[in-house]
């Protein structure tokens, strides 16, 4: 038995299935399973399809909704340094949020309003219950998610090309209605771009600068970033999708010369981040060694343990989610998801980590120490993991052989 107690016959198994998921259309992917000090990872397939470049350890993916997680620990910091509170309303630093007006009935005009209840708090975007967020629903159905588009706030697919500078993109998320009263409901992604300018303001920082120096330089990121140099596009897998219009299967978005190429105008905290399988496998590490990396502590273990602990309450869970019965077996923490309950082989009670649209995925798992982080280069075609995140977890419990 080695060290991490992962059997050699069964990590060849998950091989096996992730090379079938190559075979049979995603274009490359690299796995890593981190126990007890010992990694295996395993990378397959190519960067781009018709290249023969091999997709490598050291390929760098976008990781959208995986920032989410990395910008909750970065507004923690500046919690535990009392330069933010959590139940301090974020009229302070965020004056375009104050004075909220809310939705009589989601559907309805904009102007058909109330006034907020309360104001939005830290605590409120740290659990994605600020009160805006996605709408499961077709593009443009209602008032409010034509103005979202409409004003370039970022509610499809990452698009760091699109995005107005930080001070614009408050100014014009503050001229709509909250969809929701602060705190009454779970929605996905809007308060992780809010944060991210909050971080921004209440650090004096961009915020790429001060995750560079607070989180990516002490736990050795060095390929993280909201944009991916000259020198290292080579090692930028290219993206694919399943164009929801036309339902072909084609580019995304091109390594040379396509969207994270260059800096973006606005630096998405909750889609934004580029990153390798080791680089994110050093920020899982730290929060499963609440806090610490080698030496160094970015967090205590208080605020970990508070940032993987389930925040929500059930009224706030109802009708909430992206996937029908996810909070019947997760809740959701700081900037990602808590499972809550058994649920299958690779859903274990205190498991933390969350996905990543355009194709990538992370738990880490404190009952089995255990970290597990999937790369891909193809996205998600609905809310609902694909087959090749399914199996990966599958594969990556039925690995444990002690």
């Amino acid at each position: 038995m080695n060290a991490g107690g992962f059997g050699k016959e069964r990590l060849g198994r998950m091989h096996d299935v992730m090379a079938g998921h190559v075979e049979r259309g995603v274009p490359g992917l690299v796995t890593l399973l981190s126990r007890r000090g010992e990694v295996h990872v395993d990378a397959m397939g190519v960067k781009a399809v018709g290249s023969s470049d091999p997709m490598r350890r050291d390929t760098i993916f976008r990781i959208s909704s995986m920032s989410k997680p990395v910008t909750a620990a970065a507004a923690m910091i500046l919690v535990e340094e009392c330069k933010l509170r959590l139940d301090e309303p974020v009229d302070r630093l965020l004056p375009e949020l104050a004075d909220r007006q809310v939705l009589k009935r989601l559907d309805g005009p904009l102007d058909d309003t109330v006034p907020a209840n309360r104001p939005i708090t830290l605590r409120d975007l740290l659990t994605l219950r600020m009160g805006s967020g996605l709408i499961m629903a077709p593009p443009d159905s209602m008032p409010i998610q034509k103005a979202l588009s409409e004003r370039l706030l970022g509610v499809g697919p990452p698009s760091p090309a699109t995005a107005p500078a930080p001070d614009e993109w408050m100014r014009r998320l503050g001229s709509l209605p909250l969809m929701h009263q602060p705190g009454e409901k779970w929605m996905y992604h809007t308060g992780s771009d809010v944060l991210g300018v909050l971080i921004a303001r209440a650090s004096g920082q961009p915020l790429e600068a001060f995750l560079r120096e607070r989180i990516f330089e002490p736990l050795g990121m060095k390929d993280t970033g909201f944009s991916v140099s000259p020198a290292k596009l080579d090692r930028l897998a290219t993206s694919y999708w399943t164009n929801p219009a036309t339902g072909a299967f084609g580019l995304f978005d091109a390594a040379d010369g396509g969207q994270w190429s260059r800096p973006p105008a606005f630096p998405s905290g909750g889609a934004g981040l580029v990153s390798t399988a080791d680089d994110f496998l050093a920020f899982a590490q730290m929060l499963l060694d609440e806090g610490k990396c080698g030496s160094e502590r970015i967090l205590s273990r208080l605020s970990v343990e508070v940032m993987t602990t389930d925040q929500l309450a059930p009224e706030q869970k109802a009708a909430s989610g992206l996937v029908a019965g996810f909070f019947d077996s997760h809740g959701w923490g700081f900037g990602m998801a808590v499972a809550t309950r058994r649920d299958g082989v690779a859903t274990v009670p205190g498991q933390f980590g969350w996905d990543g649209g355009l194709g990538t995925s992370w738990r880490s798992d404190p009952k089995e120490q255990m970290v597990g982080i999937l790369m891909t280069q193809r996205a998600w075609e609905s809310p609902t993991p694909p087959a090749v995140t399914l199996d990966f977890w599958t594969g990556a419990y039925q690995s444990i052989d002690d």
